[in-house]
């Protein structure tokens, strides 16, 4: 167990939290969600020691030990992989060192036989006899081959890297494991492999995540960082968003009776209940279900953007005809002579290998050339494309975000311009940013406003919840469900692919193609199936 008691924090006169008391429960995994700017990762990183509280106390129960997913991917650039993972447990990568320096020593001494049995004892109590297994193991479960496991860190790619850190934070059964985007740069099966170890996992899980299906398969509570206060609710983070959009929506509406509104919250807790039976602590959490009141929720202070497209005129009958298309990336081939037609209502998802679903998408909106074959658009097409690289939008770019934007419209007035801004949480002074030092996020933001104002009847988006809060992820979800046009995208968020595609293209490692129609969770239990 982890006790947070009276823990303030201040940073000159802007308050990040306030007096915050709250216990992480042993067998739970807690979500800490919140705006960007909220303070989760500083909460994490008080939790961890790295900052001092201005006020109060972090206590770990006795004889617990806390793991912590590093973020520097060049500290163990030296070591050993499988050794780094071993590290993540402290004291017995230290008692392996004594017993190797000991057993070194060309003079051995009795005094020295006394202190190598003490270590014996200490490391067989630690389980190290079975540390570079439970090692090996986890980086095979995170995709890591045995090929690897002796290599330089240095020497694997960076993705590696990040799974070699994870798994280094896991190892050697901690008793709190504290996570901050942990699913960052994962691949799906890496991803799915991390959510069946933390639902098992029998200590404390406290993760932030911007992966909206993770936080639903692995988390039993929410710590939501709001009014500069954290505050504990039962159940995943979709369970969080409806309830609190309920209660939002509650205190906007004081015409409907409180009555009805308490009953639509029951109701919905009483779905929620039934339905979540996928976590070792259903049954546990759906008696803590039954006892929430409307007064055990607040309406969030969260800004959502408003992410809507229109297509300025409907579609034909030819909309895209891939014909025996093929391209080659740095000697390898990545699109084999691949064939396929858009139809009508198609929201395509793009999976697969990341360097040929790049290349497909940047092809297929005429920013690369094939070697062969051809994407031929029907007549009707207006497209609008968002790059997974948008900086050449923005490099050397002094640009007001009014000015920035008028460039991609024909309606010039500075009132319409900034109405799309308004959409994108960009009002008043914010208008006035130069677009050349806005964050990533407020970037991805600023394109999103450009493909609405395109008011384009087929849209390719290429990862287009990169560096995006939750808030606005779930806005440009929503914004993709109601469009009612043309899609091809790729992402790596989960849900995004679930609620969205209609068909999904597999893009294999030999350059060809898996075509279905069909959603994503059927065809992943297709593709498992298959195997």
């Amino acid at each position: 167990m982890i006790s947070v008691s009276n823990v303030s924090l201040r940073y000159g006169a802007r308050k990040l939290f306030e007096d915050v008391n709250i216990k992480f429960i042993p067998g739970n995994c807690y979500g800490v969600i919140g705006a960007n700017g909220a303070g989760k990762s500083t909460f994490l990183n008080i939790l961890s020691g790295d900052i001092e509280p201005n006020t109060g106390d972090v206590t770990l129960a006795p004889n617990t030990r806390m793991s912590v997913l590093k973020q520097d991917h060049y500290q163990y650039d030296n070591f050993e992989v499988l050794e780094t993972v071993i590290m993540g447990n402290e004291r017995l990568y230290q008692i392996m060192n004594e017993k190797d320096t000991l057993y070194a020593k060309p003079d051995f001494s009795d005094e020295d036989g006394i202190k190598a049995a003490e270590l014996e004892g200490e490391f067989a109590e630690l389980n190290g006899w079975e540390a570079e297994s439970e090692a090996s193991s986890l980086l095979q479960g995170l995709g890591i081959g045995t090929e690897a496991h002796f290599k330089k860190v240095a020497e694997i790619s960076g993705s590696e890297k990040i799974k070699v850190l994870l798994a280094q934070a896991i190892f050697g059964n901690p008793g709190v494991l504290v996570l901050d985007e942990p699913t960052n740069h994962l691949d799906l099966k890496s991803v799915n492999w991390l959510e069946d170890f933390l639902i098992n996992f029998k200590g404390t899980v406290i993760v932030v995540s911007h992966d909206r299906h993770f936080l639903n398969s692995v988390c039993t509570q929410m710590a939501d960082v709001d009014f500069g206060k954290i505050r504990l609710y039962v159940g995943n983070y979709d369970f969080w968003y409806e309830s609190s959009q309920l209660v939002l929506q509650m205190s906007k509406d004081q015409n409907k009776k409180k009555e009805e509104k308490i009953k639509e919250l029951q109701d919905f807790i009483a779905r929620f209940s039934a339905n979540a039976s996928k976590s070792k602590q259903a049954t546990s959490r759906k008696k803590l279900l039954d006892k929430i009141t409307l007064d055990d929720i607040q309406p969030s202070s969260r800004r959502y953007p408003f992410v809507g497209f229109k297509p300025e005129r409907e579609v034909g009958n030819e909309i895209l005809a891939v014909t025996d298309l093929s391209k080659t990336i740095d000697g390898v081939k990545v699109l084999d002579n691949i064939s396929f037609n858009v139809t009508k209502g198609d929201k395509i998802a793009i999976i697969g290998n990341e360097i040929a679903v790049a290349t497909l998408l940047k092809t297929l909106a005429g920013e690369l050339e094939p070697d062969s074959g051809e994407a031929k658009w029907g007549v009707t097409i207006t497209m609008s494309y968002f790059p997974n690289d948008n900086s050449k939008y923005f490099v050397d770019c002094n640009l007001s975000l009014v000015d920035w934007l008028r460039q991609y419209s024909d309606e010039k007035a500075e009132s319409y311009i900034r109405g799309f801004l308004g959409r994108m949480l960009f009002s008043g002074e914010e208008a006035l940013k130069q677009a050349d030092v806005l964050s990533g996020g407020e970037k991805v933001r600023c394109m999103l406003s450009r493909m609405m104002l395109s008011n384009a009847n087929v849209l390719i988006l290429d990862q287009p919840t990169n560096h995006l809060d939750l808030e606005s992820i779930t806005a440009v979800n929503n914004g993709l469900q109601d469009y009612s046009s043309n899609l091809l995208f790729a992402s790596h968020d989960q849900q995004f692919i679930d609620t969205i595609a209609t068909r999904i293209i597999e893009i294999k490692d030999d350059g060809s193609i898996i075509d279905k129609t069909m959603p994503y969770d059927e065809y992943l239990k297709l593709a498992a199936s298959n195997k």
